[in-house]
């Protein structure tokens, strides 16, 4: 409720002339008096707040608006919900893209998971529907049974985003915002990324983040065979975000399949997906933003753990022939051959048994890779590996093996540890 009409309809004075207009008042009326009044103020909360709602819902679109939406096909058109604008792809039976803005009342939002899935009533060819992923039996007992066809149906613009507005939410479950995906990649890889972005309001709360996000769509692509309207599978999904306030902008572009890489390791510039879906984001904001923001690549502004002193892993092209960085080394645990893993050393420490532990990229207890040197072997190094190698970027030559299911290498000799 609006703070100046909470204030009067409580004033003292108010409730005073409300409970008391005879003398002969027992308690209990006073009581149900007390109660009719905190009824009507009740009444009065839900609608205000429910308009305030409404006015919210129409700035976002304003400002999507505003901010310029990629321009449709040829024959397509925008369509907009309540919180969230987008082009459905009819030959693919989704959408090309979904905008939608990602607001500071995300933070403090109560509203959680609708399960409402159902066709997009604006979609004038007709959206997908619950039999392109799935078909459901009603069995004797009430029951369903259900006949998966191997695909989430995943979110473009996440259900999360929208927590704080029950309406939004729930057309964020049309079909038309659904886009088949592997289970292990919307579960896990997918949903990782839209955490990312939506958590990036925790460090600055009074943003408003500008979202668009679509799959690559190109003619040839493989369909769900058993769906009703044969839904075309994405190899790979994208998703730009844009802060004009902090003027701050990162791009993510994925494969549709379970990733076992750190997820910074798929985060581009806004410009590259531009060049990759030969979209226009964010053209209503001025030119001199756009440069600033589509070209950046500053991971520290989206992800906190390298802020605190996490790195990104080294790229591809910084490295020679015949070594390989951290996010690629699990892919040779138990390998009989000897590689070089290269990445920089974030933390150290011995532990009690003595033996000393060094983390590459990631530190303890979100480590990625773990060089070992059993307190034997630390004779053989003429410095302290703790103390001397912090901060160093390193390359390191041994076989690689699996500990509690990530890769980490056991070195005997200082003559294994390259310092780039």
């Amino acid at each position: 409720m609006h703070t100046k009409i909470l204030r009067r309809l409580l004033a003292p004075g108010w409730l005073l002339l409300a409970v008391l207009p005879a003398g002969s008042q027992t308690i209990e009326q006073k009581i149900a008096a007390l109660e009719r009044q905190t009824d009507s103020l009740l009444a009065l909360q839900m609608q205000l707040g429910s308009r305030i709602e409404d006015l919210k819902l129409e700035r976002i679109r304003r400002d999507l608006q505003a901010s310029g939406l990629p321009t449709p096909l040829q024959g397509n058109t925008i369509t907009w919900h309540a919180a969230m604008a987008l082009e459905y792809a009819e030959p693919f039976e989704q959408a090309r893209w979904v905008a939608h803005i990602i607001s500071p009342d995300v933070l403090t939002g109560t509203v959680f998971r609708s399960n409402d899935f159902r066709p997009d009533p604006k979609i004038a060819t007709g959206s997908a529907v619950e039999e392109d992923y799935f078909l459901k039996f009603l069995k004797p007992d009430s029951s369903y049974q259900y006949d998966g066809f191997g695909f989430d149906r995943g979110h473009l613009a996440p259900s999360a985003d929208f927590r704080w507005s029950a309406r939004a939410l729930s057309e964020s479950y049309y079909y038309s915002n659904m886009s088949p995906q592997r289970p292990a990649f919307n579960r896990e890889s997918w949903a990782t990324v839209e955490d990312r972005v939506r958590g990036y309001l925790y460090s600055n709360p009074t943003s408003s983040l500008y979202v668009v996000t679509g799959p690559v769509l190109r003619p040839g692509l493989p369909k769900v065979e058993r769906s009703v309207n044969k839904v075309t599978i994405p190899e790979y999904y994208w998703k730009v975000a844009l802060d004009p306030q902090q003027r701050k902008g990162i791009g993510f572009v994925m494969p549709n399949r379970k990733v076992e890489e750190p997820i910074e390791q798929y985060a581009v510039t806004i410009d590259s997906v531009e060049r990759l879906t030969g979209l226009d984001f964010f053209n209503g904001f001025p030119e001199e933003l756009q440069r600033e923001a589509e070209g950046q690549r500053i991971l520290a502004d989206w992800f906190p753990q390298i802020a605190k002193g996490d790195v990104e892993p080294l790229s591809v092209n910084e490295l020679k022939s015949g070594q390989i960085n951290t996010a690629m080394a699990r892919a040779w645990i138990n390998s009989s051959r000897e590689i070089t893993v290269c990445g920089t050393v974030v933390g150290g420490r011995k532990s009690r048994a003595g033996n000393i532990l060094l983390n590459l990229d990631r530190q303890f207890p979100n480590q990625v890779f773990t060089v070992f040197i059993r307190k034997e072997f630390i004779p053989n190094f003429s410095y302290d590996p703790v103390e001397y190698l912090k901060g160093k970027t390193i390359c390191v030559k041994a076989r690689v093996v699996g500990l509690d299911g990530l890769p980490a290498m056991f070195i005997e000799d200082e003559k294994q540890v390259e310092l780039r």
